[in-house]
């Protein structure tokens, strides 16, 4: 599977086959591997080894795909990753995320909906809490990124949903003063 990998400014072309991994057309010695019981991960890339927190960050990157929080050696690195079927959908239909505070909230991963939040009608503040997904014995509240009056609400609690499931649509509206 191929992915665009968004960081510090700069696009990489990462293709993961099997064991194989190649970033920018280039063969590269990867392995990432969970340190357990803990939320890191160790990477070895390239003969080098590291010690990687990752966290998933709420909402669509710019191209539309999932964004991360990585830390390593004391630094933190937002980095976006847009699968290649994202990506190619996004080039022919001309569309990128929808603008913020508007458009439709996903799943971000496979999940049971444990609570909805809101309803078709109600105005949000941004950062109002929509839907909580339960995923990995973990439960994600997903949040308005403005505010927001919610359009329509396409889960109910108990529901399973797959990563990418339409969860609330949200139309933009101007903040109150």
């Amino acid at each position: 599977m191929k992915y665009a990998v968004r960081l510090v400014g700069r696009t990489f072309e990462v293709d993961l086959d099997g064991l194989r991994v190649s970033v920018d057309g280039q063969p590269v010695e990867a392995h990432l591997a969970p340190v357990p019981g803990t939320p890191l991960h160790h990477l070895l890339l390239a003969g080098h080894s590291w010690t990687v927190a990752a966290q998933p960050l709420e909402g669509l990157g710019e191209e539309g795909g999932q964004r991360w929080a990585l830390g390593a050696v004391g630094q933190r690195f937002d980095v976006e990753v847009v699968d290649e079927r994202t990506r190619q959908i996004r080039a022919l239909t001309g569309t990128r995320r929808p603008a913020s505070g508007s458009g439709i909230v996903v799943a971000p991963m496979p999940g049971l909906v444990v609570r909805v939040e809101v309803a078709a009608g109600q105005r949000v503040d941004a950062g109002a809490g929509l839907v909580v997904v339960e995923a990995m014995k973990m439960e994600n509240e997903l949040r308005a990124a403005r505010a927001a009056v919610v359009a329509a609400v396409h889960v109910a609690p108990g529901q399973a949903v797959e990563k990418g499931a339409p969860l609330v649509t949200l139309e933009s509206v101007e903040p109150s003063s």
